[in-house]
């Protein structure tokens, strides 16, 4: 049963493809059975964020996006058992829980993963819990605008959101909700990637190939695993210096003649483990030749959906190596969440060298940080 209680509030409205993001006033339906209107102090700026308003990942407009929302819980649907009003949550990913990956503990491969993270509405009905609240050219409301909502379940780019349950992770009452909001999707990914997906192990050798957020958090989870040798591989010679002080033992320019060598220098046999978090096709074919034999690659870097890799079919065979995909760093966020705060904590992952805050009257200027490079995570703050 929806509730019949609506929440005006405001959001940041992608009108169209490409357009610059605006403040705007916006209604939110109240929240289904299984559902959660959360007043949200803090959002990570993630790629898949960018990479939606570019176009790179396909969705319709005027849209709300936002995926790495923290907050208050002010109402829970009927169905939602696990938190209650006053509670504090972060935010990750939208599933089923019912399929065999939710139940098997992958729900980033969720059967529903697609519509239910970036299909814009409610798989169950095809509803949006938003719609941008305008007035016409005389000044008079105009008729409400359903948009693109329900993005991974929460679409946080707004200072309330209905949220899925499956999104939500109850957290201690003095968390600091925008230091751990970018937890829910790029950085429990690139640790996820390290600690799940390639299960890298002590001693071992491991190379990362981009170091923005996801990546660096790559980094600092091999460091976790005491990796013997990390090598970070990038074009930006600062986020590389980053690298260096959150693990890297090595550092190779990405714009060097021949990344291949360098990475061999620091590990003549190649490396045991490797994790792509650029999508460049370019990029993962030097990655795969950096490979020792039996080593084991994770895809984690999202591409544009035409972008093939060629494979030489008898060396991968001879070789035994392996490349795989890594949804989400495969993480059940019920669990990672709360690890990754337990190791921020203890000081074996220093989440507060890579963050950094902005008022939400000033997120031109975070998403401008965000996509030049300026800053690794931009988190805005809504409260």
């Amino acid at each position: 049963m929806a509730s019949t209680t609506t929440t005006t509030t405001e959001a940041l409205i992608l009108a169209s493809i490409n357009a610059p993001l605006e403040l705007r006033r916006a209604r939110l339906s109240g929240p289904r059975d299984d559902e959660v209107l959360v007043k949200i102090h803090a959002t990570g700026i993630c790629h898949n964020d960018l990479s939606c308003m570019d176009g790179v990942l396909g969705i319709t407009t005027p849209a709300v996006l936002g995926h790495e929302g923290a907050g208050v819980v002010l109402a829970t649907g009927v169905d939602v058992t696990h938190i209650v009003p006053g509670d504090k949550v972060l935010l990750s990913i939208n599933h089923c829980q019912r399929c065999d990956n939710c139940t098997s503990g992958h729900p980033n491969y969720c059967a529903e993963g697609m519509p239910r993270n970036f299909g814009g509405r409610r798989p169950s009905d095809g509803s949006t819990p938003i719609s941008l609240l305008d007035n016409d050219d005389e000044g008079k409301k105009k008729t409400p605008t359903p948009c693109f909502g329900n993005f991974f379940g929460q679409s946080s780019f707004a200072r309330h959101a209905i949220v899925n349950r499956s999104c939500v992770v109850k957290v201690a009452t003095n968390t600091n909700l925008a230091l751990f909001a970018p937890l829910g999707c790029g950085i429990s990914t690139g640790v996820g990637s390290v600690l799940n997906t390639l299960n890298v192990g002590q001693g071992s050798s491991l190379a990362v190939f981009g170091t923005g957020s996801v990546g660096l958090a790559a980094i600092m989870a091999g460091k976790m695993r005491k990796a013997r040798v990390i090598v970070a591989v990038d074009l930006n010679q600062a986020r590389l210096e980053m690298a260096r002080k959150l693990g890297a033992t090595h550092l190779v320019h990405g714009g060097d003649e021949d990344v291949l060598l360098r990475v061999r220098q620091a590990c003549p046999q190649g490396v045991a483990y490797a994790v792509d978090c650029t999508g460049n096709p370019k990029v993962i074919e030097t990655m795969m030749d950096c490979l020792a034999t039996r080593g084991r690659a994770a895809q984690v870097g999202i591409p544009t959906p035409d972008k093939t890799v060629p494979i030489n079919i008898l060396q991968h065979l001879l070789n035994g190596r392996e490349y795989v995909g890594c949804a989400g760093g495969d993480c059940v966020t019920s669990e990672m969440l709360p690890f990754l705060m337990q190791q921020q904590k203890a000081g074996n992952f220093p989440l507060e060298d890579i963050v950094s805050y902005y008022e939400v009257k000033d997120y031109a200027q975070a998403f401008e940080d965000a996509r030049s490079g300026k800053v690794v995570k931009a988190v805005l703050k809504w409260t």
